[in-house]
């Protein structure tokens, strides 16, 4: 019964942890990327990077007709919530999202772009050709996986 009790206390002694999700979606012609925080308190000042050049299919960014990238191109664009990005220039790999806060549950998104410069349907990029690419945030890295998806465990809620 003792050891039960023990148990039970340690476990509910844990914080609770938050967890950031991107998600990649192939669309024509704009490419989705989904942010949603599963977290259980409100997340401060926020830096995510997602480095496309991490992955070996060569991904870019393809928002100008004039550069880098093939055929179609598409700016980004926020189309649920917003944020602060980085500057992106056709045939940049890395994007960072600057969050002023994010609360529980909340969810955004942007389209854009992506083209990948290894292949013979460069237009096209599914969630497969995403994986080696990776998400950064406070000192912690996640890598995409084969569905496009990546999840960076963050510090626990400490209020």
């Amino acid at each position: 019964m003792r050891l039960i009790a023990l148990c039970l206390a340690t476990t509910l002694a844990l914080p609770a942890t938050a967890g950031v999700t991107v998600q990649f979606r192939d669309g024509a012609p704009k490419d989705r990327f989904t942010l949603s925080y599963d977290g259980t308190c409100a997340l401060g000042p926020t830096q995510l990077v997602i480095d496309l050049g991490t992955a070996p299919a060569g991904l870019i960014f393809d928002i100008t007709g004039a550069g880098a990238g093939v055929e179609v191109f598409q700016p980004l664009e926020w189309v649920q919530g917003s944020a602060q990005t980085s500057q992106v220039t056709d045939g940049d790999t890395t994007l960072t999202v600057s969050l002023d806060q994010w609360a529980p549950g909340e969810v955004r998104a942007f389209t854009v772009d992506i083209d990948d410069t290894t292949s013979g349907r460069q237009i096209t990029v599914d969630g497969s050709e995403m994986v080696g690419a990776t998400l950064r945030a406070d000192g912690q890295t996640a890598v995409f996986d084969a569905s496009g998806s990546a999840t960076l465990p963050l510090d626990p809620c400490t209020s």
